[in-house]
C-alpha cells in the first residue's frame, strides 16, 4: 500500500544529492519530475499515483502555493519597480492572449485563454533563490524581476480560480464569490493582527514555538488548510486559498521578529523537505512521456509552447531598459521572467480535468516548462553578470534607493 509513497520519498532524498554530487546543471525540481517519469508506469513501473501518493501530492501542491504566497514581500510590491512590472505583465498577457488565439486557430489548443494564463506565468519560487545565490537579488535587476515574478504568479493563480474552477458558474458570480473570499481573508488578517498585539497571546506563542508543539507552524498549516477548504467551498480553486494563506502570513509576519526568526525556515523545511517533492515526483509519474516518443507531433509542440512562453514573458521586459540602464540587463530580466514550471503543471492539470487541454498538449507544456527552467536562468545569469564598466557592478549602500528615485 505504501510502496509507491516510499519510493517517492527515496527519489526526493536522492535528487538533490545527485544534482550536487554530479554537478548537474538543473534545479532539484526538474530532476524530481524526471525521476518520477523513470520510476512511474511509463518506464520502470516501480510506482504509481495510488491513494497515498495522490493525497500527499495534493497536500504538497497546496504547500507549494502556500510558500509561493509566502515569498511575497510588501517592500517588493510598491515603488517604480512594481509599476514597471505591472506594465510589463499587462503587455505580457496581451501577447499571451494573441499567441493563444493563433495556437487556437491552427488547432493546437482548445482554450486560448487558458494557454494565455499558463504562458504568462513566472516561477517565483525558482527565480528567487537563483538571484539570491548569484548576489543579484538586491540589485535593480533583481528587484524588478522579483516584482514581475510576484505579479506573474499572483494573477495566473487568481485567473485560474476565477475562469477555470471545476465548480465555476458565470463570471459575475465567480467575481462575487472571489470578492467575498478576499474579504474573509482580510477579516482573518485583521483578527490575527489584533490577537498578536495581546501580550498574553504573544507570550504564549513564544513559550510554545520552541517546544514539540511548534505552535506557529501548526497555526500556519491550519490557516493553509482552512483557506484552501473555504476557497473550495466558495466554488474557487483550493490553490487560491493556499496561495492567499501564504500571502497573509507574509504580510503579517516579518523576518525582523527576533522572537520567531526560525519560523519561515521551519515552514520551508516542512514544505520542501517533506511534502512538495510528492507533487513534483507524482507529476513525473503521471506524465504520458511515451507520447513524446510515439507521436512526433507531440514532441514538435514543445518548442512551440517554449517559444510562446519566451515571447510572452521576455519581450515585454524591454520596457525595463530605462530602469536597468542596458538592453542586456533587460534581456536577462526577460529570460528570468520566462522561467516557469508550477503554473504549467497546475494549470495543465486543471485544463485536463475540464477537458480543455489534451493529454499530449499537457505533456508538451510541462516539458516546455522544464526546458525553460534548465535553459533560461543560466542564460539570464550570464547576461546579468556584473561587468567592470557596469555602474551596477559594485552594489553600494543606497544604490538601489538612488535608482528608484530616477525619473
Amino acid at each position: 500500500m505504501l510502496t509507491s509513497a516510499a519510493l517517492v520519498a527515496v527519489v526526493a532524498f536522492v535528487s538533490p544529492l545527485a544534482v550536487r554530487m554530479l554537478r548537474l546543471p538543473v534545479p532539484d525540481v526538474v530532476l524530481q519530475i524526471l525521476l518520477g517519469v523513470l520510476i512511474g508506469p511509463q518506464v520502470l513501473g516501480w510506482a504509481s499515483v495510488d491513494g497515498p501518493v495522490r493525497v500527499l501530492s495534493l497536500v504538497g501542491l497546496s504547500f507549494l502555493l502556500f510558500l509561493a504566497g509566502l515569498e511575497l514581500e510588501p517592500k517588493t510590491l510598491r515603488g517604480r519597480p512594481v509599476r514597471l512590472a505591472a506594465v510589463g505583465f499587462v503587455l505580457s498577457f496581451g501577447l499571451a492572449l494573441a499567441l493563444g488565439q493563433v495556437l487556437g486557430v491552427v488547432g493546437l489548443v482548445r482554450s486560448p485563454v487558458l494557454v494565455a494564463v499558463i504562458v504568462s506565468a513566472t516561477a517565483l519560487g525558482i527565480v528567487l533563490p537563483i538571484l539570491k545565490d548569484a548576489g543579484r537579488l538586491e540589485a535593480p535587476l533583481g528587484q524588478i524581476v522579483v516584482a514581475g515574478a510576484s505579479i506573474a504568479e499572483v494573477v495566473p493563480v487568481v485567473l485560474l480560480s476565477l475562469l477555470f474552477s471545476e465548480h465555476a458558474g458565470g463570471i459575475v458570480s465567480q467575481l462575487t464569490l472571489f470578492g467575498a473570499f478576499v474579504a474573509l481573508v482580510g477579516v482573518a488578517a485583521i483578527v490575527f493582527v489584533g490577537l498578536d498585539r495581546w501580550t498574553w497571546v504573544r507570550r504564549t506563542l513564544v513559550a510554545l514555538q520552541g517546544t514539540t508543539a511548534e505552535i506557529r507552524v501548526r497555526a500556519a498549516v491550519a490557516l493553509l488548510m482552512t483557506f484552501a477548504a473555504v476557497a473550495a467551498a466558495f466554488g474557487l480553486e483550493a490553490i487560491l486559498g493556499a496561495f492567499l494563506a501564504g500571502a497573509t502570513v507574509a504580510f503579517l509576519d516579518h523576518d525582523d521578529h527576533a522572537d520567531h526568526e526560525q519560523f519561515r525556515p521551519k515552514l520551508q523545511a516542512v514544505g520542501f523537505g517533506a511534502l512538495i517533492p510528492y507533487f513534483f515526483v507524482a507529476t513525473g509519474m503521471s506524465l504520458d512521456v511515451q507520447s513524446l516518443v510515439d507521436n512526433p507531433s507531440t514532441l514538435a509542440r514543445v518548442p512551440v509552447f517554449l517559444a510562446a512562453i519566451l515571447v510572452a514573458r521576455a519581450v515585454p521586459a524591454l520596457v525595463y531598459r530605462r530602469q536597468l540602464g542596458s538592453t542586456r540587463d533587460s534581456v536577462a530580466a526577460g529570460l528570468f521572467q520566462a522561467t516557469t514550471l508550477s503554473i504549467p503543471v497546475v494549470g495543465g492539470l486543471i485544463g485536463m480535468r475540464l477537458g480543455l487541454i489534451r493529454p499530449e498538449n499537457y505533456v508538451a507544456l510541462v516539458t516546455a516548462g522544464l526546458v525553460s527552467v534548465v535553459v533560461f536562468p543560466p542564460l539570464g545569469l550570464l547576461l546579468a553578470r556584473p561587468r567592470p564598466h557596469d555602474r551596477h557592478a559594485p552594489e553600494r549602500p543606497g544604490a538601489v534607493a538612488l535608482q528608484e528615485e530616477t525619473p
